[in-house]
């Protein structure tokens, strides 16, 4: 387990706010997807529970490491027993060579690039993951019983909403191209949640469907090359900070604790449905996040850098990229009670917070 300070007192906070955590016990939870950023929260969380009385009975995690197997999944797995990791692409290989996964009770389906300028970069991936990738997923569960499959989709499948839909609720239908470098991810998330539906709708499945708006915090590999990564990995470095745009688009930026929380109260939810999961305020411009984290970085360490402006190397960087982006929570707010509390400055202090710890070298 890592020890960092920042990272235990989030774990700490998700656990109190996840009243149903004791259904997890005795019970197969199989994630795939499990090296990247969210991937690290989620199997942490159930070792913590674990640690606190609530026992799963095996934790199967699926990835395909592509760029290698993340030094904290080594270091648990020396630790935990009863977590089995495979180097497995859920798109290809088959879940009949896993025995473990044929017991699962809880699927989370996260296997799938999330980062554009990587995403871009390997378009069919990342559409195999998520529309074949899920396939096989609910194929091989159609017959097994189960209580919960959750399926990450994204905040990507409204595209870029007219004005009078912001903030975006979950019937919104779209604003999406199927046409261009960002298309891979959004059109492929978008089949993915019309395969939940009929799976749930033909064979009863109990899927659950989350639309993540802008997670951002500890566990997010400086080298992910979406916005909060790269401004961390400059602060880290003593850098200056590069907008890559005119800096006036606008999000909302959700930290880790809560935005796990959310995902976990999805998870558990009784019957089908999707949820868009994030912090609905306040939406600020790509301008303000990058002055947040000078401001927070400067308070830490007396850092000095400046916001700079320079065009992206990517040809297509910008190509496709949503002016706006904010969520409507109210349905999570209501049938969830999912309540995101931290706000986007102390995010950032605790992103760079927990940077500073690693990079230290605090026990794991």
């Amino acid at each position: 387990m890592n020890r960092n300070d920042i990272f235990l007192e989030d774990l700490a906070y998700i656990f109190g706010k996840t009243e149903q955590a004791g259904r997890f016990a005795n019970k197969t939870i199989v994630i795939t997807g499990c090296g990247g950023f969210i991937g690290f929260y989620l199997t942490h969380y159930f070792v913590y529970l674990k640690q606190h009385g609530i026992c799963y009975k095996s934790l199967v995690l699926l990835d395909t490491f592509r760029t290698g197997k993340p030094s904290w999944l080594e270091k648990l797995s020396l630790n935990e027993t009863d977590i089995q990791i495979h180097t497995f692409d859920i798109a290809k290989d088959r879940l009949e060579t896993i025995p473990e996964a044929l017991q699962a009770d809880y699927v989370i389906h996260m296997a799938s690039i999330a980062s554009p300028s990587y995403y871009r970069k390997f378009p069919i991936e990342t559409m195999d993951a998520n529309v074949l990738g899920l396939k096989n997923l609910l194929e091989f569960y159609r017959h097994r019983p189960m209580d919960g499959l959750l399926f990450f989709s994204s905040s990507e499948v409204y595209g870029d909403p007219v004005p009078e839909c912001i903030p975006t609720a979950e019937t919104y239908l779209g604003n999406v191209s199927t046409l261009g470098p960002r298309a891979c991810y959004d059109e492929s998330k978008r089949m993915g949640e019309t395969l939940c539906y009929v799976y749930h709708q033909t064979c009863q499945m109990p899927i659950r469907i989350v639309r993540p708006f802008n997670n951002f915090g500890p566990g997010m590999a400086m080298g992910d090359k979406r916005l909060p990564a790269d401004f961390a990995q400059a602060i880290m470095q003593q850098e200056d900070l590069i907008i890559h745009s005119d800096g006036t688009p606008t999000r909302t930026f959700c930290y880790i604790a809560d935005a796990i929380a959310g995902y976990i109260k999805v998870l558990l939810h009784d019957e089908f449905d999707c949820f868009n999961i994030g912090m609905d305020r306040p939406e600020i411009t790509v301008r303000q996040l990058a002055a947040i984290y000078r401001d927070q970085a400067a308070a830490l360490w007396g850092y000095s850098g400046t916001i700079r402006y320079e065009p992206s190397t990517e040809k297509d960087y910008l190509t496709g990229n949503p002016s706006r982006r904010c969520p409507d929570i109210t349905k999570a707010r209501k049938l969830l009670h999912f309540q995101p509390e931290i706000d986007v400055e102390h995010g950032v202090r605790r992103y760079l917070s927990f940077l500073a710890q690693e990079r230290e070298g605090v026990p794991s």
